[in-house]
Order: C-alpha cells, then structure tokens, then sequence
C-alpha cells in the first residue's frame, strides 16, 4: 500500500508539472489574441485631434495621420506633419480597437493611447518631460 501512495503522488505531481508549463506556454498566445471580426483599417486615414473637448470655444487641434495598418501595429504621424509615429500598437481582443504609439517633437516623447468608438478616437496623450496629459477626442477628416 505504501508503494502504491508513492507511486501515485508521483503521477500526480507530474500532471501538475505537465499542466503548469504548459499553462505558461500558452500565455503568449492569449495576450496576443485578437479579435478576427473587426475591421483596423477604419483607422487609416486624417484625423483631426481636439487637445481640449471640454472647451468648445478654442481652436487647438492637432492630427494623426494613419497610413497603413498591418496586424497589430500601424504607421503614420501624429500631432503635427513630419513627427513619425513610433512602437505602434493594437489590440482588439475585447472587441474594441485600442491603440497605443509613440511620437516625438524634439522637446521630449510622447506617450499616446486610443480607442475608437462611434466613429471617433478618444485619447490620451501623456509627455512626461514638458509634465502634462491631455486627453483628446478625434474625428475623421476623410
């Protein structure tokens, strides 16, 4: 009987071990997951940023540009014609196009996030050397 109890935590613990790695080899597959049924290329194309939503009063804007969307990244320009997007991204995989990309303009990096919804981006746009965030709704300008 005492054999048998050996034998058995044995089968066991490589089960558990058979089951641990192969829960970690799976975990790049999951985070990278996406949603197959949504259409990314709705954000190619101008978009006109409102730096200040909440003040319909003023004029400051600025744009992104997104000139081709290829499987979870994008390329194009943001806040002003010749600063590159940088270390796009995106994700889908709760149903929604969530977008994250660096830019620069000579003054510091910028750290950017969207998601679309209802035809516009709203975002957030956080510098870190010139200490300030911005949050931002865009709409399509073609």
């Amino acid at each position: 009987m005492h054999r048998f109890a050996l034998n058995l935590k044995s089968i066991t613990m490589k089960t558990i071990y058979t089951f641990v790695i192969s829960a970690f080899l799976l975990i790049p597959t999951l985070t990278n997951a996406q949603s197959k049924d949504i259409d990314v290329n709705v954000l190619v194309g101008m978009w006109k940023l409102d730096m200040t939503p909440q003040d319909t009063t003023d004029e400051n804007f600025a744009m992104m540009k997104i000139t081709k969307v290829e499987n979870n990244t994008f390329k194009g320009e943001f806040y002003r014609e010749g600063v590159k997007i940088k270390n796009a991204q995106l994700n889908t995989q709760l149903g929604i196009i969530y977008g994250a990309l660096i830019s620069g303009d000579g003054t510091g990096d910028y750290n950017t996030t969207f998601y679309y919804k209802d035809g516009k981006l709203h975002g957030s746009t956080h510098a870190i050397e010139r200490r300030f965030l911005a949050v931002w709704i865009a709409t399509k300008e073609n």
